[in-house]
């Protein structure tokens, strides 16, 4: 069950929390782990139109190089990918790319949002748990 293990890595101390959760996983059962980052975009509309990052490509790649360390530093095998999405498409991207990459479970962070605050704000972790067809470990 915890063969292939996909990790969405954001900036925050539950990523963080869930990365050492899934190396640790990994690392019980002799599995690997696939961090994944969303890096969010915003599409200009209008007559100049165009599209703006949220985040630099390095700032992406040296979070997963760090997250990658920790995992590595437990004798885990570790492999990341980063994915260049839409503002508020993060929980279909993190979907997909538990698909592409075989993952048995998926864990992720939460900011411990209520149910209603999770539904309001568009808490990803409270959408990937609803639609995932796979396990999701939601680590606060």
């Amino acid at each position: 069950m915890y063969d292939r293990i996909l990790v969405a890595v954001d900036k925050s101390p539950e990523s963080d929390r869930a990365v050492d959760a899934a190396c640790e996983l990994a690392r019980l059962s002799g599995g690997s782990v696939h961090l994944f980052h969303a890096r969010e975009h915003q599409d200009v509309r209008g007559k100049f139109g165009g599209s703006f990052d949220i985040e630099y490509t390095e700032e992406a790649e040296a979070l997963l190089s760090e997250a990658a360390e920790r995992c590595k530093a437990v004798g885990v095998t570790v492999t990341s990918s980063i994915a260049r999405v839409p503002i508020g498409h993060i929980a279909s991207e993190i979907l997909k790319a538990a698909g592409e990459h075989h993952a048995d479970t998926i864990v992720l962070g939460s900011h411990g949002r209520s149910g209603l605050g999770a539904a309001v704000l568009g808490s990803n972790a409270y959408k990937v748990v609803h639609l995932s067809d796979r396990p999701v470990l939601v680590v606060r």
